[in-house]
């Protein structure tokens, strides 16, 4: 017969070091990874809680600003069309938006979970005219039920007038007990 003080003891272990899960611990490359001195995501409990992702590869420190900069497939999902007049107009906003969508899923799936485990958006924009071309993008990662959402339009962005969005994600992964394995 199992001891379950043992067995409670084990579990509280377990979560308590599931539950104080950083960001910093899971470091690949395409995850959300911090420009300054705080988290870009922390595990409480069974939540995910991402900071606000923008559109900057942290190991380079190289802001989104177009199609150029993310992959090829991605730009073809997106609709580039190769005319510079309209590429310059949406490539950016477009980019960024799969970019950091992209950024938040890695991070995401890095902590355990998926895409349909985000239940929370909370989008700036220092343009609301931008919202249309992101929803755009957001439905090609969010195929099923939609997070509620919350958007909002501010002045400025760090760390350069360069970026057009700033996304928060927040999920629900549950916490994995070693003992049920």
């Amino acid at each position: 017969m199992p001891n379950d003080s043992l067995t409670s003891q084990a579990s509280t272990q377990a979560s308590t070091q599931a539950s104080t899960q950083v960001g910093a611990q899971v470091s690949a490359p395409s995850t959300a990874q911090p420009l300054a001195r705080y988290a870009a995501w922390r595990r409480a409990g069974d939540f995910i809680y991402l900071s606000g992702v923008i559109a900057v590869e942290p190991t380079t420190f190289t802001i989104v600003k177009g199609y150029r900069d993310i992959p090829t497939d991605a730009r073809a999902l997106l609709g580039e069309t190769g005319e510079f007049s309209t590429d310059i107009k949406e490539g950016p906003i477009l980019a960024q938006s799969w970019f950091v969508l992209d950024r938040i899923r890695a991070t995401v799936q890095a902590a355990g979970g998926q895409m349909s485990d985000v239940f929370k958006l909370v989008q700036y924009f220092k343009n609301l005219d931008h919202f249309p071309q992101y929803s755009r993008v957001r439905k090609m990662f969010f195929t099923g039920e939609l997070p509620v959402s919350t958007v909002v339009e501010v002045s400025a962005m760090l760390p350069t007038a360069d970026i057009l969005i700033e996304v928060e994600a927040t999920a629900y992964v549950p916490v994995k007990s070693p003992l049920k394995a």
